[in-house]
């Protein structure tokens, strides 16, 4: 685990453009292969569009990488590891992937084929308005709130108010997002399970389901 500063933010676009670059493959052929417009891409590796989770599954299926190569790059993955594996993630080595409705660090991201997926979550959205559509994943969802207070909305019920100490268990099928309502940010852990779809074979984390821009037509 190298030095890196805390909480580096991970330049997405170029690192999906030097995956692209690496397969020998064009825009227009990952397009073809993932389902995707051309522009779609070019606009996400220049860094002017976030992508959504239905994307990152297609960028996936286009460059035939799982999701952690995806998000941390081939360098990072420990493919084939021993049944005792384990990967420690450091205060300051967590990479933050803002977005705008959450800042999201991911834990174990050297590990393929997790069970689990955790992140330590900063919820920054303050309206359910800035949700393009509610999130939906396959698998189960356990949300702990470290600090702070969040109102979750939910496919099914009425929001709830989940103070500093509260946690909720779901299936994340059920369409859902967070908001904070405290003063500040509210802090969360997040830990996703059973999310595997369409081979690939492991999720970053749940919460790249949520980003602001809406998948393009």
């Amino acid at each position: 685990m190298g030095g890196r500063a805390a909480n580096e933010i991970f330049a997405f676009g170029p690192h999906l453009r030097a995956l692209r670059h690496t397969a020998d493959m064009t825009l227009k052929e990952v397009a073809a292969r993932a389902g995707l417009a051309v522009s779609t891409i070019s606009k996400i590796e220049n860094d002017r569009m976030s992508p959504t989770y239905d994307v990152l599954l297609k960028l996936s299926k286009g460059l035939d990488v799982d999701l952690v190569t995806l998000m941390a790059g081939p360098a990072r993955a420990l493919v084939n590891a021993p049944a005792g594996r384990i990967d420690v993630t450091r205060a300051g080595e967590r990479r933050a992937y803002p977005t705008g409705t959450y800042v999201y660090e991911p834990f174990a991201m050297r590990l393929t084929n997790r069970l689990m997926d955790p992140t330590f979550v900063r919820v920054i959205a303050r309206s359910i308005d800035e949700f393009p559509e509610l999130v939906r994943h396959p698998g189960e969802e356990c949300v702990f709130v470290i600090s702070g207070a969040v109102e979750m909305h939910l496919e099914f019920y009425a929001p709830i108010r989940l103070e500093a100490g509260d946690s909720v268990y779901f299936d994340g099928r059920m369409g859902h997002a967070y908001i904070s309502v405290s003063e500040e940010d509210a802090h969360i852990l997040n830990i996703c399970a059973g999310v595997g779809e369409q081979n690939v074979s492991q999720m970053t984390n749940g919460m790249l389901s949520v980003l602001t821009t809406s998948q393009p037509k």
